[in-house]
């Protein structure tokens, strides 16, 4: 095979470690992996990179190119075609210098020091194999060490595997040792084809091995939980694993003299190995289970050694199983299994950052319940609602609970409710308090999940779920990804969060095309956009007089009066919000034929004091009852003129910060030029458009006419009940689309 190689330079000194880098598909993590091997926090310089570019299809290639001109200690090697990750770290074997060899994978990075930890205890012990500990990099940043690590502790500068059989019980991973290449190359073993190829290379080098060592010490970080990583992939490869295990066996039998008194640690491990690959949700496609069982089976009764006897408790009684081939009876087991593994792992993960930290232990035993309940059988007939990040019963999310108690009775509505806002909660709803354990319990078995937000990142959809993002507003301001240019509106978001919770997503409810256009392409993802209109519109589109009327008696609206409703958003580059109305002020200006309802952000305390003509409905639960009961809406850049101006009432937008603004948040279109209604920069301006009625007059309707046009298509009334037909009921999202307006 043709390969493309950067020349080799002379190194400014001698090789003791060459690393062996394969490169597929990481430009996202390869800088942070090669500047944790050449940069700075790393003081040893015997080393050389020898990196695999595996015929990469996006720009790793070339970032390695570009780290390749800037250091000489990195050599590239570009494959014309892909060979897949076994066969990429034999060509940079066959290409690397050092007296010891490291395979780094290119999404992993080297702990500050490593280099210089691991050639002192090389130079001193000159061992064939140096097994090195590992710490697990979560995606947000933490470091969990390994589980594991109490092997590393009091073991002697060197051994044998008879001396410490218990080293067996290490990860398998070619990451997690650096090996002396003569010793390597001697042993006539490579690393196999597709899923878990470094087994075949591992585990020979563990039993051949005349001298072993283990540096106590973090000298590697592990990414966990990578989309595409094989341990989050569920692929027909996973039976790999078997080749990989014979080729393990076949060692054994050559190497008998030195290898022979392990073969019942390595079945053992084999056995566990493909029973937790058939534990672990969504790895073995599901169509493939028995075959996989069956494949599992006859390996355990081809090398099972004359001497082995089964382990006791429920893994013995999976084994027992699994040599008599019974698959019904495991797979009655298999929740069972699956339970304790699970909760093994994660409430043992729990204990330790809570005895490390009693605080982050806490989140950490949150998290470790809510996978352990991942496990439990999902009920079909369970929804969970939540709007406003757990503020309480509102928005989409409600008119969709609403409506699917009316057409889909059999879907039982449990809504997820902040502690101090249960009291917003109207009678006969079913909640939950967030954070609790039943809370927990309900969203990790809920077959469909309802937010208006993104659910908590550290509580991921179980599989095979349902998620409706119903979003909260019309984009005027820019969103998503879009902040990426804006960093006061954005205030340190996790972009690269944000979008893998976007790949949670199922649907996208949309209130109109210009919505459509904008959110699928700052919240990418895979998730089918649902263009029914907002179904909290629906309450302001079916509002009968009588309702208006009641609404309006509720909040003390005398007969005659003129009701405004004052609705401001929320100023995302601004640490405290500053009045940009004098709202006593404007009432006295308005008269007593007038009130004026206002209405903070939830995001800003209220500061209207109640006076005459002015009421402070910041804290009413229901923005929808306040458009109903409001004669016009005065707004700056609130999604709420999107929704009130289905009711096709005056609009006036205040505007006196457009251009900071603008420039600070970002929009999609000029408010000031496209308004639905009257525009005002100034009190004084807005004063005039109300005693002298502009703002109600027939250009302003005209205006009105235009801006419903391009943003209520959709707004017949039956929003939520197109949403329903589609996600609980399963019908296409074509039988039971929106009128388009005009039509």
């Amino acid at each position: 095979m043709a390969t493309t190689d950067t020349p080799a330079m002379q190194p400014s000194e001698e090789v003791l470690i060459s690393i062996v880098l394969p490169v597929y598909q990481v430009q996202e993590y390869l800088p942070e992996c090669l500047d944790s091997v050449l940069g700075a926090s790393q003081s040893f310089q015997g080393v050389e990179v020898v990196a695999v570019d595996d015929c990469s299809p996006d720009a790793s290639g070339a970032l390695l190119d570009e780290y390749a001109a800037r250091d000489q200690r990195l050599r590239v090697v570009h494959l014309p075609q892909n060979v897949g990750l076994g066969r990429a770290r034999g060509e940079g074997l066959a290409r690397a210098r050092g007296d010891y060899v490291w395979f780094v994978d290119s999404d992993d990075r080297l702990a500050d020091g490593a280099l210089a930890a691991v050639a002192e205890r090389l130079k001193r012990t000159e061992p064939d194999v140096l097994l090195v500990d590992h710490a697990l990099l979560d995606p947000e940043g933490g470091l969990e060490r390994n589980v594991r690590a109490h092997l590393f502790r009091d073991a002697p500068e060197t051994f044998t595997l008879a001396e410490r059989p218990g080293t067996m019980d290490l990860v398998m991973t070619a990451w997690s040792r650096v090996l002396r290449r003569d010793f390597l190359l001697g042993l006539d073993v490579e690393f196999g084809h597709g899923y878990y190829e470094d087994i075949s290379v591992t585990y020979p080098t563990l039993l051949a091995a005349r001298r072993l060592s283990m540096l106590d010490r973090v000298c590697y970080h592990y990414r966990r939980g990578r989309q595409g990583a094989i341990t989050n992939t569920s692929s027909p490869k996973h039976f790999d694993l078997f080749g990989q295990y014979e080729r393990i066996f076949d060692f054994v039998d050559r190497e008998a003299e030195t290898a022979e008194p392990f073969r019942r640690a390595v079945f053992d491990r084999t056995v566990r190995h493909a029973t937790t690959v058939l534990a672990t949700p969504g790895l073995v496609p599901e169509t493939m289970r028995r075959e996989f069982f069956r494949q599992t089976s006859e390996h355990f009764r081809r090398f099972r050694p004359r001497d082995y006897s089964h382990p006791s408790g429920l893994r013995g009684l999976q084994y027992r199983l699994v040599e008599r081939g019974a698959y019904s009876a495991y797979a009655a087991l298999e929740p069972v299994n699956r339970l304790r593994l699970t909760l093994r792992t994660t409430l043992g993960r729990a204990r330790r950052t809570a005895r490390r930290a009693p605080r982050l232990g806490a989140t950490a035993l949150r998290r470790a319940y809510y996978r352990a309940c991942l496990q439990l059988p999902v009920d079909d007939r369970l929804a969970v609602y939540a709007a406003y990040w757990n503020r309480g019963y509102a928005c989409n999310p409600a008119a969709v609970y609403e409506k699917a108690r009316e057409l889909a009775p059999g879907i039982r509505g449990v809504w997820v409710v902040a502690k101090d806002r249960t009291g917003s909660i109207p009678p006969g709803v079913e909640y939950v308090v967030d954070g609790s354990a039943r809370c927990l319990r309900t969203m990790a078995r809920a077959k469909y999940l309802v937010n208006n937000v993104n659910f908590p990142y550290d509580l991921p959809k179980r599989r095979g779920a349902v998620l409706v993002q119903t979003q909260h507003g019309t984009p005027l301001k820019k969103m998503g990804t879009d902040l990426r240019d804006h960093p006061a509106a954005a205030r340190g978001m996790n972009f690269d969060r944000l979008v893998e919770q976007c790949g949670r997503w199922d649907f996208l409810v949309s209130p109109n095309p210009h919505t459509t256009e904008v959110f699928t392409r700052v919240y990418p993802g895979g998730y089918e956009v649902l263009e029914t209109g907002y179904p909290r519109v629906d309450r302001l589109v079916n509002a009968s007089l009588d309702e208006v009327n009641r609404v309006r008696d509720a909040l003390g609206i005398a007969p005659g009066q003129t009701a405004v409703l004052y609705a401001p958003t929320h100023r995302d580059h601004q640490d405290q919000a500053a009045p940009l109305l004098d709202v006593r002020r404007f009432a006295d200006q308005l008269g007593d034929d007038h009130v004026l309802l206002v209405r903070a952000h939830y995001f800003d305390a209220p500061g209207t004091v109640p006076s005459r003509g002015v009421v402070d409905v910041s804290s009413h639960p229901s923005i929808e009852d306040l458009c109903i009961a409001a004669d016009v809406l005065i707004t700056d850049y609130s999604s709420v003129m999107f929704d009130y101006a289905a009711l096709d009432r005056p609009i006036v937008i205040y505007a006196p910060d457009w251009e900071t603004y603008r420039r600070a948040r970002g929009v999609y279109f000029d408010l000031l030029a496209e308004a639905p209604g009257a525009v005002a920069t100034t009190q004084e301006q807005l004063a005039k458009v109300f005693l002298g009625g502009e703002y109600a007059g027939p250009h302003m309707a005209e205006r009105r006419s235009g801006f419903r046009a391009r943003f209520c298509p959709y707004d017949d009334g039956h929003a939520a009940e197109r949403v329903v037909r589609r996600v609980f009921l399963g019908e296409p999202a074509n039988e039971n689309g929106p009128a388009q307006a005009g039509s």
